[in-house]
């Protein structure tokens, strides 16, 4: 068991402030520096922890600028002492990158004081090193917060997802450079030859929502594809031009929230994931939906890669701000996608937990023949209009 590095303390305001409890010798300290892969899989159990509990923390990343003078991990080795007055019992210490990145783990954040929390500990930090190593030394450290989870918006339409915070899946993604080269490769194919062989059904819905509806044929949405990256979502207009979007918007918070009550008193319907007889829908476009025609132009949408032919459905911004934080793993996990496992195991009739528990699944254990059996799956799933509204 540790031995304690800070005593914690409350103020008036519920802030946990720290004061320094004197160092234990080096030979402690350096060996509570954990390993490369130990760090790591708490860093993950750590994520899993806090989706789950709703409790923040935060990963700071020390390291060298330069590179050059950390002599095999000795520089922060060096670093990790002068910190050691600045960490809890609950706080953990290791390798994020093995003699090169040092990584703290400060566990248990409360959500209304994160900010304020962050900028103490940096001063804490900044102190404690200022004390114990040269003005030069100093100058030369690196230090980077993290976190977790992160902000639900990014104005810039960037990142919503901190790779930093997930080294787990960045090694996952380099050890499955093959099987993604694949994926891609049957990508470019399947939209290829789709687009060629539905050209003929394009044009004739074309012209269908040109003469029964005003506005324009394709539906451009904002949606929000892997790592929360933003691109333009392309559907057949299936809707009159002149709605209400608070509708949708309302419907989907509640059934992501699991609120199927929202139904109509006495009404025999179940709870989907599409608003059913829905008022804004025109004629055209209830039969596009009730045949899933109204999806064909998201093959453009995968030719540019920013879908895959299978995958998790990209969300609208407004569904990914109603999410719980493990909801949003299926935006990090996988590229978005036409079907997924979900669309063939009971489409719109799941709950939206279970929806996302079988994204993650897909996710987990992707494999090239599973796509092709997710296709097949889709096409009779389509054919029979099995759970589409």
């Amino acid at each position: 068991m540790k031995t304690s590095l800070m005593q914690e303390e409350s103020d008036s305001a519920g802030l946990r402030t720290f004061t320094p409890r004197p160092r234990r010798s080096p030979s402690r300290e350096h060996s509570e520096i954990l390993p490369e892969n130990i760090f790591r899989r708490i860093l993950c159990w750590e994520r899993k922890k806090a989706e789950r509990s709703d409790k923040l923390f935060l990963l700071m990343l020390v390291n060298e600028r330069t590179g050059q003078v950390n002599q095999g991990g000795k520089v922060l080795s060096e670093i990790w002492s002068a910190l050691s007055g600045s960490t809890r019992e609950t706080d953990i210490a290791g390798w994020y990158q093995h003699n090169a990145v040092l990584g703290v783990i400060f566990t248990e954040i409360d959500e209304p004081y994160k900010n304020t929390v962050q900028n103490l500990i940096r001063a804490n930090v900044i102190a404690a090193l200022c004390a114990t190593l040269s003005a030069e030394q100093v100058d030369q450290i690196h230090f980077s917060f993290h976190l977790f989870p992160e902000g639900r918006e990014r104005p810039d339409g960037g990142r919503l997802v901190d790779p930093e915070l997930y080294p787990d899946s960045v090694e996952q993604e380099e050890a499955r450079k093959v099987s993604r080269f694949a994926k891609r490769a049957l990508d470019i194919a399947g939209s290829i030859l789709a687009l060629i062989l539905f050209s003929p059904v394009f044009i004739v819905i074309s012209l269908a929502i040109k003469l029964t509806s005003k506005g324009p044929i394709l539906f451009k949405q904002e949606r929000v594809g892997r790592y929360g990256l933003r691109f333009t979502f392309l559907k057949f207009r299936s809707m009159k031009c002149v709605n209400d979007p608070s509708i949708h918007q309302e419907y989907v918070r509640r059934f992501i929230a699991g609120e199927t009550d929202s139904l109509e008193p006495g009404s025999n319907q179940e709870a989907v994931y599409k608003i059913q007889e829905d008022p804004r829908v025109t004629r055209v476009g209830k039969f596009l939906r009730r045949t899933s025609l109204d999806e064909l132009p998201q093959f453009i949408n995968v030719l540019r890669g920013e879908m895959s032919l299978v995958g998790p459905r990209p969300p609208i911004p407004y569904e990914l701000e109603a999410y719980r934080v493990w909801h949003r793993r299926r935006v990090l996990e996988a590229k978005p996608g036409i079907t997924g496992l979900w669309q063939v195991n009971g489409r719109s009739k799941l709950k939206f937990d279970d929806m996302v528990r079988l994204d993650l699944q897909y996710a987990r254990n992707w494999s090239l023949w599973q796509d092709i059996k997710i296709l097949l799956r889709t096409l009779r799933a389509v054919l029979f209009c099995a759970g589409a509204y």
